[in-house]
């Protein structure tokens, strides 16, 4: 069952090692490092919900959009973060993922949350393509609200 504040329980966490290299000048995870953390996330996410002999990277896949809050410092540790991810919204091309950073095993503090766009892309023929029942069906089984974000008021979502 998933601790994890405000996150669905249809999200898969994965383990996302925080290594020294991270750290900026103020001792804490640089901000370009989270995104990396929401990449690796992303790409088990795709083995484990897509099936091993099938790769959406591979085939074609672009990020079009990332937003970001920023909500705490997460400092170095010896014990993994937890990244949270989960699809939360489908669309005919397009689907939005959300994301929790979260502390180790025992922490559960969201550092950030973050939400990507990504489009389903013919790499041969340099468009979008559809997305397939299968795909479909895949992101709806891991399918929760979409992460709340700091511009959401601006943009008029609720």
């Amino acid at each position: 069952m998933n601790t994890l504040p405000d996150v669905p329980d249809t999200a898969t966490v994965y383990p996302i090692t925080v290594r020294w290299s991270d750290m900026d000048a103020y001792a804490h995870v640089n901000n370009v490092q989270y995104l990396r953390y929401l990449e690796e996330a992303r790409v088990y996410a795709f083995k484990d919900w897509f099936g091993q002999e099938r790769d959406l990277i591979d085939e074609g896949m672009l990020v079009v959009s990332q937003a970001i809050d920023y909500l705490l410092p997460l400092e170095f540790t010896y014990s993994p973060a937890r990244v949270a991810v989960w699809c939360s919204d489908i669309g005919a091309a397009s689907f939005g993922l959300g994301y929790a950073v979260c502390g180790p095993e025992g922490d559960d503090t969201v550092y950030a949350r973050g939400r990507v766009t990504l489009v389903a892309y013919d790499l041969d023929a340099r468009r979008p393509r559809r997305l397939g029942p299968s795909e479909q069906a895949a992101l709806q089984r891991v399918s929760g609200p979409a992460p709340h974000l700091r511009g959401d008021r601006r943009e008029g979502r609720p």
